[in-house]
């Protein structure tokens, strides 16, 4: 099919929405609900598409829809396409009036409790009317959200990406890990604690979908250790921010979370090889609208503010774009 097909005004914004939703979900009926629209109406679009486009988009399994090799690659591009769409219209927006605008930061756990509501302060304090969105999820999702233009930037712990990423990457500061509890817990008093020395408590574990998940088993691994049984997995910060304060669990969590809180202390042990650098991830193609760029410039001059209480080479660098 010659490109310019793809020019003759069949094809549409809806097309390019539908075929990302049902990417994303991997289901036509669950991309119908996530639509408020019915099954017919997505199945209908999904066959236009693949009549203007001349391939097929997806192929079915007994567990939902999975994107061919043809769908992957106009996901992809459509992605790309929506999230210039909405940064123009927020682009547009901001014009319209010079300090207003929003600015939407997708994160998870590293930079939530400190960082961010500093820069947030800082951005507040030049640009009251600019409106910031703080929106939690797991890194996949965040990053998902990011390439559709659902968020305009993440901040969180920088993890090598997948080759091909399209995204960019600043880094921030560096933040170890640290096992933390309440004050006052049993395990505050023993000199150094190994893990299998803790494993009578509950514990609290990052998800399965992150990667700080997968280094915390590595870790227990290393050290002949099994996982907790008595284990919550959590995302919510809200959450297991109470069941520390509230019970005798014990986390890994990025160390300012507990130097921050009075609440909460921070164990003696040392995680060996667990540690982040903290920073934002960025869309790798397009500049940044306005206010994003407030945004960044922001927690780049906080994060050169913090001091996490660790040796020197650990301390916190500002990053560069």
């Amino acid at each position: 099919m010659e490109p310019k097909g793809l020019l003759d005004g069949r094809l549409k914004l809806r097309h390019l929405v539908m075929v990302t939703t049902i990417a994303e979900h991997g289901s036509v009926v669950r991309a119908a609900e996530h639509l408020h629209v019915t099954q017919p109406v997505v199945t209908r679009a999904l066959r236009e598409l693949e009549g203007i486009l001349g391939a097929r988009m997806f192929d079915r399994g007994p567990r939902g829809v999975r994107p061919t090799v043809y769908g992957q690659a106009f996901v992809e591009h459509a992605q790309a396409v929506l999230a210039e769409v909405r940064k123009a219209g927020r682009h547009v927006a901001e014009l319209t009036g010079a300090r207003v605008g929003t600015v939407t930061v997708g994160t998870h756990l590293a930079g939530a409790n400190v960082l961010l509501p500093r820069a947030i302060a800082q951005l507040k304090k030049d640009r009251p009317q600019v409106t910031v969105v703080v929106r939690e999820a797991t890194p996949d999702v965040l990053q998902t959200d990011l390439l559709t233009g659902r968020i305009d930037l993440m901040l969180g712990r920088l993890t090598p990406p997948a080759e091909g990423a399209r995204v960019r990457q600043v880094r921030l500061y560096h933040e170890p890990i640290r096992l933390v509890t309440r004050v006052g817990h049993p395990a505050q008093e023993l000199e150094s604690p190994a893990l299998g020395d803790l494993l009578g408590y509950p514990w609290i574990l990052p998800v399965r979908e992150t990667a700080l998940r997968r280094e915390i088993e590595d870790v227990f691994f290393a050290e002949g250790v099994a996982l907790p049984e008595n284990r919550v997995e959590c995302t919510s910060n809200p959450t297991l921010h109470a069941l520390l304060a509230q019970t005798d669990s014990i986390a890994a969590l990025p160390m300012l979370v507990a130097t921050e809180n009075e609440k909460l202390a921070l164990l003696p042990s040392v995680l060996p090889s667990v540690s982040r650098v903290v920073g934002v991830t960025l869309p790798k193609d397009g500049a940044p609208g306005p206010t994003t760029r407030l945004l960044l410039d922001c927690l780049q001059q906080q994060a050169g503010l913090l001091r996490t209480p660790t040796s020197p080479e650990a301390a916190p660098r500002p990053g560069s774009r």
